[in-house]
């Protein structure tokens, strides 16, 4: 007999990440990844800096201080957070404490979106559960067809918002309307990596629904606009009960020195993510108008990316060889169910005009 790992485990289709060089190329712009346009605020090389000779020390087990700057900027309960190795960490234990066999027998199901992010099927199948995907409508979450997909075995509703890939949200009054219509043994999961893109007054990014119930967890990033994705840092709001569980079982010192300290500095740049976001709005609408003009749909999106439709997956090859022949790197996203589409980053100005340069003038030799 070998060594075999469970049978659920070899069903996981491992996440790939976007691409980040081109071989042979001088200078590629990287729009990927929905990383930050600007990369981390000035303030983080300082607070690093101030760490070189600390690095032997263990971090706050607890990420205390970083809690508590967590709980100011965003007017929240230090005690009600969790700080993970990013958000995906968070996901994982989620998924572990709520999810795998249920007692009478069979699995518990986690039910997300067809199109949302793939780290949820993955936390899901390691734990043990059973993925359920609902149809979306418009490339958005349906709350009518996540409601009708739950049976006595769901445990776990995972919804980004905005989501990735498409961009797209729900607002307020429809996340309540979820939340009111599952069951009370069911965990929903706000997923808010891009919420400090949002400027309109009918997004919630899931706080509320957290002090208003005690099933409900926001979990959010500082991957994103604090421009930390190499640090990986993440965090999540969620009722004293399951901050209970999260804090059973996560590892003792998931976040570490470097990035307790730069998550830190990173809320405390002033005017940050009010330029940023102002910039993303700009620039988005800008990169969304040159585009449609150039007649490749675009889904409306209030991240910091935009899902661009080549209408057919040979479109698609062509434009992704097409965009990387003038050092331009997106994201291919067949894996979400979405072949004929390429998800675009919104990076500066000057990476936007090279992505435009390049695609329009596809679009305009390819119609």
């Amino acid at each position: 007999m070998t060594l075999r790992p469970r049978p659920e485990i070899l069903d996981i289709h491992p996440y790939v990440p976007g691409v980040s060089a081109i071989p042979g190329a001088n200078r590629a712009v990287k729009l990927s990844s929905n990383e930050g346009a600007f990369g981390p605020p000035p303030s983080v090389a300082s607070a690093l800096a101030a760490l070189a000779t600390q690095l032997h020390r263990y971090p706050d087990g607890g990420a205390a201080r970083l809690r508590a700057a967590i709980g100011a900027r965003f007017g929240l309960d230090p005690e009600r957070i969790v700080c993970g190795a990013g958000s995906d960490d968070l996901i994982f234990l989620l998924c572990h404490i709520y999810g795998g066999p249920l007692p009478e027998g069979g699995s518990t199901e986690l039910v997300m979106t067809e199109h949302g992010f793939s780290i949820y099927q993955i936390a899901g199948r390691l734990a043990g559960c059973s993925v359920v995907k609902t149809p979306e409508r418009r490339r958005t979450a349906d709350v009518d067809a996540i409601l009708a997909a739950v049976t006595p075995a769901t445990r776990m509703v995972f919804v980004a918002n905005p989501n990735n890939p498409t961009g797209t949200f729900l607002p307020a009054a429809e996340t309540a309307r979820l939340r009111h219509g599952l069951p009370p043994y069911v965990l929903l999961v706000l997923d808010a990596a891009y919420a400090e893109y949002v400027d309109r007054p009918d997004y919630e990014p899931g706080a509320a629904l957290v002090d208003a119930s005690d099933n409900t967890v926001m979990t959010r990033t500082f991957s994103k606009m604090f421009g930390l994705g190499g640090l990986r840092l993440g965090w999540a709001y969620a009722p004293p009960a399951i901050v209970e569980n999260l804090n059973r079982v996560r590892s003792p010192f998931n976040v570490s020195l470097s990035a307790h300290d730069a998550g830190i500095a990173a809320l405390a740049e002033p005017g940050w993510v009010e330029r940023s976001r102002a910039h993303n709005a700009a620039e988005r609408a800008r990169v969304t108008r040159s585009l449609e003009q150039s007649g490749i749909g675009i889904t409306p999106s209030e991240a910091n990316f935009v899902l661009a439709d080549l209408t057919t997956q040979a479109r698609v090859d062509t434009a992704d060889a097409h965009l990387r022949a003038r050092g331009v790197i997106v994201r291919r996203v067949g894996g979400y169910g979405l072949p004929t589409c390429l998800r675009i980053t919104i990076g500066t100005a000057e990476e936007n005009d090279r992505l435009l340069d390049a695609l329009t003038g596809f679009a305009a030799a390819s119609p």
